[in-house]
């Protein structure tokens, strides 16, 4: 397809709710932001408050851009909703969002397409929900709509659009004329149509279960839909469960005892330490953890940790004897786990420490297998890269052979001020490294615009992850001088192509993980998730009895925030918020680890971690899902079985149905023991050849349809026959 020019497109205000005095909707036909007057403003904050924009002729709208006043005002939308269609009757959720309460003018991406293909609207409907100031008015100052309205376009997303809405007409009444047993019509409609309800699988489940009542042929259908993969879309919506453990570790058999037998090291695990580092090997469910800060010095002992046998081993208790790096802090590691290697960049250093022949930027490569350390340079900012930095993050793309080093504090001379809020902006930019040449380059140099595609603003304390599949980092949070950051941005590794998913300065609130906070974050390529857990702040004023643990998930492709637990400490076994800790992530196992960490206790400062904890996430697995499909099928089959031969269904409750029950559940425990009751519903002799002859055909396809309905919730929705239903288009 050529390339589609989106056009300003041309609107007039056909229908308002309301509005007050002089503010009357065609107000936003123009965008004057320095007159307090130019605006829509409806006499009431009561809903529903609108506005109809009809457009000159109909367009694939794209997006609607909303000017503002050049000051805050209190009536600006901090949340609404827009709707689009052909005609004012029949109107889809474009969008819902909210409005910054500054100057600045916002763009919004509307909903364009369905089924990848563009549909047009003639109408759009814009829906004030709440305003900044409490129980104001809304306000309105400006709207543009941009999209196509060429004819040549348009005329063909029309028909499209229009076949679209006869065919998902078509589906409404086979979905009716099915449930209702038409039999018939349902029939005659198919054939002349030949348009299907749903997925073949789904429609050979409804033949079995409704019309045959075959029921061990539907546990068949439901079998094969499990493996082939069916119930996955469903589960990865499901809420995750999750659980902390203590991790114990076995000890080392290191001494002999007097009668010459090996006796455990019960000490032989990392001591108390903040600052770390820590890299997980997943294939081989190895932890490597080095260095860090005990509250009295800097550490350079290397440790492993296997994660089968629960056995830590220190492989060095001193890496700089051994011809590796100083004892150090704040620096970072990543592992290239397809060749078996650690590098290592970055330290802190007291300011006493900071004479010239310190300030040098060491960097280093561990080779697993050999044991063997490999000082690659003394100095990378004389090879291009970066300077001696500290609090960087680092991640090693293992395809490329590639190292992307961001942000971190620049250490310069001695300086009594705190490196982390100080106003000098000495931060380090964005980096490459490519290992096999051992050449660096400068992707981004730190800027502190607060715009543009080019853009990057270096800092502390962030996160950034490599998503080797989508070639991406994901970068947010972290602390640049006093302001803490929340914004949430990619850095595509192939096209070196910035995209902002979020400034950080929308008042999200719940939704997303605090700013200000040293969160840990980790990435599962394999669901495309991103894991960030929240504890304890590092600026002492935002610290407070009520700081708890906190996990949050990020749906990279629907780009979407949700909180899995705020910890309540009273219900929740779990590590005690802090900061300076290691959280690392086995993807292949499903487990995260935390190490170590600073607990920030104000009468303590010295004072560091030595726990090491695990903490699985879970969500129904796809042998849960087929459990509970097997039990619901089972459980309408004993019903219609009692009904008429209440021996012959106890038999099958004791047999067949107590085996899918988890009777470790108690809430499974007591729903399967309620069903003993329907047994015994007493019926007199008389009505029971009526109840059989005239009832039994019509209440069994009820209670099949029913189950059927119940069984398709586990499909994922573009298989099933379509949610609404052919009755509530009548609207009389």
């Amino acid at each position: 397809m050529a390339t589609l020019r989106r056009e300003k497109l041309v609107y007039s205000v056909s229908k308002w709710s309301s509005f007050s005095a002089s503010y009357v909707p065609e107000n936003i036909l123009t965008d004057k932001a320095g007159d307090h007057s130019s605006r829509w403003s409806s006499d009431s904050n009561s809903p529903p408050q609108f506005l109809m924009l009809k457009l000159a002729r109909p367009a694939v709208v794209e997006t609607i851009s909303f000017g503002k006043y050049e000051k805050t005002h209190v009536c600006n939308l901090k949340k609404f909703k827009v709707f689009g269609g052909l005609t004012e009757d029949h109107m889809i959720e474009l969008l819902e969002s909210g409005l910054k309460n500054d100057h600045v003018p916002e763009a919004f991406m509307l909903k364009h397409t369905l089924d990848e293909n563009m549909f047009p609207c003639r109408y759009i409907k814009i829906m004030p929900i709440l305003s900044w100031g409490p129980n104001f008015n809304f306000s309105i100052w400006y709207v543009e709509l941009q999209g196509i309205d060429e004819q040549a376009v348009v005329q063909p997303c029309m028909n499209w659009y229009n076949t679209y809405r006869e065919r998902q007409a078509i589906r409404l009444c086979l979905k009716h004329f099915r449930q209702h047993n038409y039999n018939e019509a349902f029939e005659s409609l198919q054939k002349k149509t030949k348009i299907a309800l749903e997925h073949p699988i789904l429609t050979e489940l409804h033949t079995l279960l409704v019309h045959k009542g075959n029921f061990d042929a539907c546990e068949k259908v439901i079998e094969r839909a499990a493996n082939e993969g069916l119930f996955n879309n469903y589960i990865s919506e499901q809420d995750y469960s999750f659980k902390w453990s203590p991790t114990v570790t076995t000890p080392s058999l290191t001494k002999l005892d007097q009668h010459g037998s090996f006796t455990p090291e019960l000490d032989n695990k990392p001591g108390m330490r903040g600052g770390h580092q820590m890299v997980i090997d997943t294939y081989t469910e190895m932890i490597y953890l080095f260095g860090g800060w005990d509250g009295m010095q800097d550490l350079a002992d290397l440790w492993s940790f296997h994660v089968p046998s629960g056995e830590w081993t220190c492989i060095s208790s001193n890496t700089e004897a051994e011809g590796g790096p100083t004892a150090r802090s704040c620096h970072k590691m990543c592992l290239d786990s397809d060749r078996r290697r650690i590098l290592l960049l970055g330290r802190y250093l007291e300011s006493t420490m900071r004479v010239n022949t310190n300030l040098k930027a060491d960097f280093y490569m561990y080779d697993i297998s050999s044991n063997k350390w490999t000082l690659i340079t003394d100095d990378t900012a004389s090879l291009g890269g970066p300077r001696l930095i500290f609090d960087h993050q680092m991640v090693v793309d293992s395809e490329k052979q590639m190292l992307y080093v961001f942000g971190g504090r620049v250490l310069t001379g001695a300086s009594t001020m705190d490196e982390r809020s100080s106003a000098e902006p000495y931060f380090s930019g964005l980096y490459s490294y490519h290992i096999p040449t051992s050449s660096w380059t400068l992707l981004r140099a730190d800027c502190d615009a607060t715009s543009g595609s080019k853009v990057v603003r270096s800092r502390i304390g962030h996160s950034m992850l490599l998503h080797p599949g989508r070639r991406l980092l994901y970068i947010f949070a972290g602390q640049r001088m006093k302001e803490y950051l929340n914004d949430f941005f990619t850095y595509h590794l192939d096209t070196d192509h910035l995209e902002i998913i979020s400034d950080g300065s929308r008042k999200e609130g719940a939704y997303v993980p605090a700013a200000g906070f040293t969160q840990r974050a980790t990435i599962d390529p394999d669901s495309d998730e991103i894991h960030v857990l929240s504890g304890l702040s590092k600026d002492k004023e935002k610290r407070g009895s009520d700081v708890r643990n906190s996990f949050w998930v990020y749906d990279i492709p629907h780009c979407k925030w949700s909180c899995i637990y705020k910890s309540d400490k009273q219900q929740v076994q779990e590590p005690c918020a802090r900061y300076a800790h290691q959280l690392v992530y086995d993807h292949v196992h499903k487990v995260h680890y935390l190490f170590g960490g600073n607990p920030g206790k104000p009468g303590l400062p010295k004072m560091r971690l030595d726990d090491f904890w695990t903490l699985k996430l879970s969500r129904p697995s796809k042998e849960l899902l087929l459990r509970r499909c097997r039990y619901l099928i089972r459980k309408h089959r004993f019903q219609e079985i009692a009904s008429s031969h209440p021996v012959q269904a106890l038999g099958y409750l004791q047999t067949e149905l107590a085996e899918l029950v988890n009777h470790a559940d108690p809430d499974e425990t007591q729903e399967f023991q309620l069903l003993t009751t329907t047994l015994f519903h007493r019926r007199s002799p008389d009505t029971i050849d009526c109840v059989m002859r005239d009832a039994d055909q019509d209440t069994n396809f009820q209670g099949r349809s029913q189950l059927f309905d119940s069984l398709v919730s586990f499909f994922p929705e573009e298989m099933t026959q379509p949610k609404g239903n052919l009755i509530e288009l009548v609207t009389f």
